[in-house]
């Protein structure tokens, strides 16, 4: 029998230092950040399958819920923009790759909407689906200081639009006046001009209670 020395030395070899180096997954910047944006995806999937169960349980109100998964599916469909290729043609492929087994994940992901919200001639859930996004899209925007007009102008008609084609809201519906308001507000700029800070801190405010007040009209 050898030792406990013994045992110690044949398990750490010295004479192979290689076998001691630190494996990494990625040899360059760019395929860190692969792997980052592959990490976020499954991270992603994870949580929403994890709220999926919580409302299951009701461990969670309907109108967090409808919020939540909202904002997560189209945080993993901006996600898997970042990851998709020929390797991984969609979100059911990721996910056999990496044997990431969240069933009610798929399903929602694959409905494209919060299993609270009811479809209406076949249209409303992508109606949904693109309110929340495009609210995520221009927060996020603001937050990492794009406030130029060119920057803004294009996602915040789009989703003017968007809410001005939805029947089921209010004609007075209060995240809808906010959202015409700073349409105008760019109007008024030159592509080029930009906001100042008070104006991109009042429109954030404005855009995330307009939000939250969208989220509470689905119920």
């Amino acid at each position: 029998m050898y030792s406990t020395g013994r045992r110690n030395e044949r398990r750490y070899d010295t004479s192979r230092p290689e076998l001691h180096e630190e494996v990494r997954l990625f040899k360059n910047a760019r395929e860190r950040e692969k792997y980052d944006n592959m990490a976020d995806l499954f991270a992603l999937i994870q949580t929403l399958q994890c709220l999926e169960k919580a409302y299951i349980k009701d461990a969670v109100s309907a109108r967090d819920y409808t919020d939540s998964c909202a904002k997560l599916l189209a945080q993993i469909n901006a996600a898997f923009n970042l990851v998709k290729s020929s390797t991984y043609r969609d979100i059911p492929t990721f996910m056999r790759e990496y044997y990431l087994d969240c069933p009610a994940a798929l399903q929602r992901i694959e409905e494209g909407k919060p299993i609270t919200v009811q479809d209406n001639q076949g249209n409303i859930s992508k109606s949904v689906a693109d309110v929340i996004s495009l609210y995520i899209t221009l927060c996020d925007k603001l937050q990492m200081d794009m406030r130029a007009k060119d920057e803004l102008y294009t996602d915040l008609k789009c989703l003017a639009d968007v809410l001005d084609r939805m029947s089921s809201l209010p004609p007075d519906f209060e995240g809808k006046m906010k959202v015409y308001f700073w349409v105008k507000e760019l109007d008024k700029l030159s592509a080029a001009e930009t906001l100042s800070d008070d104006q991109v801190r009042q429109m954030v405010f404005d855009l995330e209670s307009s939000r939250e007040a969208f989220v509470r009209t689905l119920g």
